[in-house]
């Protein structure tokens, strides 16, 4: 058997069954409903909380897929664009290089005219000073052939022989 101190009474046991009881009903009919509410409550904001940030996580997936897609789109539009510059920069090259060698040929062209004109030129007064110069000597050699009667006859002489044979 228990100790006195420990075995409780039967009508102690009932006293506290009955409060127990009323303490119970009063907490199901008042406090109970506004609890169970509230909890319910807030287990809803929870699982709206729960399903924005679920949503604001594919937003942001969205979003960083998106910025993905336009940093994509920009760098392939700076390679286009650099792509693109390139070839004008080796286009205007290519034309400025066949200009300049259009017109060094050009330069050259005249230059070798110039030059084959100055040669013309300088030829033509090398033959009249030559002419010139043939004509004074062949003009003196007659001269003084010319004075003498036996000369002039052998000097027609030998023109009449180089005459035949040609």
């Amino acid at each position: 058997m228990l100790p006195a101190f420990l075995s409780p009474e039967l009508g102690l046991i009932f006293w506290q069954l009955v409060i127990f009881l009323l303490v119970l009903f009063l907490l199901a009919k008042f406090a109970w409903k506004p609890i169970l509410l509230a909890l319910k409550e807030r287990e809803d904001s929870i699982e709206g909380a729960l399903r924005m940030a679920d949503q604001a996580k594919i937003e942001m997936q969205q979003l960083k897929a998106g910025n993905e897609k336009l940093l994509t789109d920009a760098r392939l539009e700076r390679d286009r664009m650099m792509q693109e510059a390139t070839q004008m920069a080796n286009q205007h090259r290519e034309t400025e290089k066949a200009r300049a060698t259009a017109e060094a040929n050009t330069i050259i062209q005249q230059a070798r005219e110039a030059i084959q004109q100055e040669k013309n030129a300088a030829l033509a007064e090398v033959k009249n000073t030559a002419a010139k110069l043939s004509l004074d000597i062949a003009e003196r050699i007659l001269r003084r052939e010319l004075t003498d009667p036996a000369a002039q006859t052998q000097l027609v002489d030998s023109y009449l022989k180089d005459v035949k044979l040609n």
